[in-house]
């Protein structure tokens, strides 16, 4: 076991997360995602470390985040593996990945579709709070902002595969669809969810159609006189 390492899941209750995100009864499911993400961790074998909306500390996400990253140091781990709980796709190898490749590297990230990261490993040599709050959190340029950081300083980064979150209800089709495995009882609660989008799509394109056909056919209109 590795004791100077530990996993830090950075993820909000289900309770808030049903707040906060778009998703009709999503408490289920994201209770189901957090009971998912914390028995991968606990089968790695490292300590870890839960943060939510009840201990975190700070005023923007960055703040939160940077000040949850810095009390696991506290504890006197000398490295942090970061997660959160929407990631269907996570697997407790992804982890242990993460652990093999910070014995020769001093970063590792596992990046995610939308241009952040579902995973971030780093030293705690390497952890620079004033950096950190820097950063563009919650942004499509965060992972690209952390690369390059990271290069111009030549410190010793790498990187686990692309993975998929879930942020919008249009995410969940492509987890759905993605070849990669989840859990059956994930993925049944995902379902409706495709159901709902396609709802949404087709009624947009419907509505879009009905308003071209009024104005083709609409051969009154001033507007279309000079035609």
């Amino acid at each position: 076991m590795n004791n100077n390492t530990a996993i830090l899941i950075f993820a909000n209750s289900a309770e808030f997360e049903a707040i906060q995100k778009p998703f009709q009864s999503s408490q289920v499911l994201f209770d189901a995602l957090n009971s998912h993400t914390l028995n991968i961790v606990k089968k790695t074998g490292l300590s870890y470390f839960l943060s939510s909306e009840k201990n975190q500390t700070g005023n923007s996400f960055g703040e939160r985040f940077t000040n949850a990253i810095q009390s696991v140091y506290n504890k006197g781990f000398e490295t942090v593996i970061t997660i959160g709980n929407d990631t269907p796709h996570l697997k407790t190898n992804h982890l242990l990945k993460a652990v093999h490749y910070l014995q020769q590297n001093d970063i590792v990230l596992g990046p995610s579709k939308d241009g952040g990261f579902y995973l971030m490993g780093l030293k705690q040599s390497y952890f620079n709070s004033e950096t950190f709050l820097k950063l563009p959190w919650q942004t499509s340029k965060l992972c690209r902002s952390i690369s390059r950081l990271v290069i111009s300083k030549h410190i010793k980064l790498s990187y686990l595969e692309i993975l998929s979150d879930i942020d919008t209800i249009t995410d969940t089709e492509t987890i759905i669809d993605s070849f990669r495995g989840i859990p059956r009882h994930i993925k049944q609660l995902l379902l409706p969810y495709i159901s709902v989008e396609k709802k949404i799509t087709n009624s947009l394109f419907s509505s879009i159609e009905t308003s071209i056909q009024a104005l083709l056919f609409n051969k009154g209109s001033p507007a279309l006189h000079h035609l």
